[in-house]
């Protein structure tokens, strides 16, 4: 699936260029105890005042296909180094005003102190230009620990609010949940798009032969599949959630796909994934739970018309098949729907009914979505308590563009419609 790919690009850049300069930590700067009133605090104000650079996926592709050339792997690693201070500067700011007692949290700190780390390794490249191959390769490592050091992100800061429920309302947990949930996709995305175009590009061959560029003929541009199909994913998301659902209950939904099920377009196959995974793991607990498991699941994909005055990117036609701009996905299913008094929270990420005695107890049936996140609610490949998909799903969904919205009929079931954007012909 789309995530395995993700950690074997990590995998060979940490193999190959490990050990090129400094070796990369494997557990991030958390031993590291970093004052939280240094005197970088000024700097951190003043990048935080600027409003960071709305990333769109034609930003991700706009350096080519690889094999990049030297210049425009070089031109890849400079426009990294411009947006990724201002945004880490944006969450360290976020963290900073929080309430004090919430901020003392050991959870929080931890991904302060992460935060502080990040932007410090990240500095000396903000106003220097990437010119040669060393510079390039060494920034690459950089954006390696960054991606690493963060990889915990929302688990931890959810069991620190978790621990910090008392002091902290849920509509404040949600909008920064929300908020750092957005500027983290875009983060990741941002430094593993560089790491992926510098591990398929011709100016390391030379030097490294252990690296091989991608083949011609591939539909990726760095963590982009331009050819994407959303069937495929999805029978590949149902495969992995149909094994759970009869490891827990003993039956397993079966799921049609109709619709429009040979669309492609251009995304992020990962977040894709992630989403329907979540999606289709509420679906098959509310149709078996409602006695429902001989009925199908049904997911309809209708492909968005493309526009005819928006040329390709570039300027220049494509050899692969035409990709639709854009995808909508409905997930029907026979669950019941969702309860009149339940709906309005569900995108609520600390909904629950829990009392403080409850928060430590694993494998009840009453979790909320911080419980899921931070772990605490048992073992991640269950069925229950996974209402955060909604949440964490829309973040992803919206972040270029598209939505996730709920039509619930109480009683029968719920249709889940999920759309998202894409770029069209590359």
């Amino acid at each position: 699936m789309a995530h395995k790919q993700r950690s074997i690009l990590q995998c060979r850049f940490l193999r190959n260029y490990g050990s090129h300069t400094n070796p990369i930590r494997s557990n991030g700067p958390t031993t590291t105890k970093i004052d939280l009133r240094d005197e970088s605090d000024d700097y951190v104000a003043r990048l935080a005042s600027k409003l960071p650079h709305s990333l769109s996926l034609a930003d991700l592709v706009k350096h080519g296909r690889p094999p990049l050339s030297a210049q425009a792997l070089f031109s890849s690693a400079s426009f990294t180094s411009s947006l990724l201070p201002v945004r880490l500067a944006h969450r360290l700011q976020a963290l900073r005003n929080l309430p004090f007692i919430v901020v003392s949290n050991p959870h929080i700190t931890q991904i302060y102190n992460n935060y502080v780390h990040s932007l410090k390794i990240l500095l000396p490249y903000r106003e220097k230009r990437i010119t040669n191959l060393e510079d390039e390769i060494k920034f690459t490592e950089v954006m390696a620990d960054l991606v690493q050091t963060h990889s915990n992100t929302i688990p931890i800061l959810a069991r620190g609010f978790l621990e910090c429920r008392k002091y902290i309302n849920p509509a404040q947990v949600t909008k920064f949940l929300d908020e750092h949930l957005r500027t983290r996709i875009g983060t990741r995305l941002i430094a593993e798009q560089h790491i992926a175009l510098h591990l398929s590009s011709l100016p390391h061959n030379s030097s490294h032969g252990a690296i091989t560029s991608q083949n011609a003929s591939s539909t990726y541009i760095g963590v982009i599949d331009t050819a994407l199909r959303p069937a495929e994913i999805i029978r590949q998301c149902e495969s992995f959630v149909s094994e759970i659902c009869e490891l827990k209950y003993g039956v397993r939904p079966s799921v049609i796909i109709n619709g429009e099920p040979e669309t492609i377009f251009a995304h992020v196959p990962t977040h894709l994934e992630y989403i329907v995974t979540e999606l289709l793991k509420n679906a098959f607990r509310a149709t078996v739970e409602n006695g429902q498991e001989r009925e199908p699941i049904v997911v309809t994909i209708a492909a968005s018309p493309e526009s005819r005055d928006t040329p390709p990117l570039g300027g220049k036609k494509s050899n692969l098949n035409p990709s639709f701009p854009g995808v909508t996905i409905r997930i029907r299913d026979r669950g019941g729907g969702i309860s009149p008094e339940n709906l309005p929270n569900i995108w609520a990420y600390s909904f629950t009914t829990f009392g403080d005695d409850d928060i430590h107890e694993i494998g009840k049936e009453k979790i909320d979505g911080l419980n899921t996140i931070s772990g605490s609610g048992g073992d991640s490949s269950s069925l229950a308590g996974l209402g955060y998909g909604l949440p964490l799903g829309r973040a992803y969904a919206q972040h270029f563009g598209g939505d996730i919205s709920v039509q619930s009929l109480w009683g029968w079931g719920t249709d889940v419609y999920l759309k998202l954007i894409g770029l069209g012909k590359i």
